[in-house]
């Protein structure tokens, strides 16, 4: 099975492009010249290329280095923060949908309410039926 990161990871999104021809050593020297952030710390970093229709993951794993790419058949990656910052930190739920090609800045998040039946309405136990 694939760990992105721990539970105690951060998800740090890259608010600009990036050359996505590099691999492995180069996201790793990127994290640490560019960030100046520990690329061993488990943390989760993603890029994408000026197009917007490339992503990349890379993130330490106990074993070594991981990259986890997608391309984007059609459209783009919208809604990627402007630079100003240089990461943007994510929730684990927004990597999700981004990683799906939803757009971040459309959604809204819904509030769910979770109706409590009354006690008027709450069956009887055997227990109670039967001290009636």
């Amino acid at each position: 099975m694939i760990s992105l990161g721990g539970a105690t990871a951060k998800i740090h999104l890259a608010t600009e492009p990036i050359d996505l021809r590099r691999g492995y050593s180069g996201l790793y020297t990127l994290v640490e010249q560019q960030f100046g952030a520990e690329p061993q710390s488990g943390n989760l970093w993603v890029f994408t290329n000026r197009r917007r229709n490339l992503l990349k993951i890379f993130w330490w794993d106990d074993g070594g280095m991981c990259v986890l790419g997608k391309r984007l058949h059609e459209g783009t990656f919208q809604s990627w923060p402007q630079p100003g910052q240089k990461t943007v930190v994510l929730t684990a739920a927004e990597l999700q949908l981004l990683f799906s090609g939803l757009d971040l800045a459309k959604l809204r998040p819904r509030r769910w309410v979770r109706r409590v039946p009354s006690a008027s309405a709450a069956p009887m136990s055997t227990d109670a039926a039967a001290a009636l």
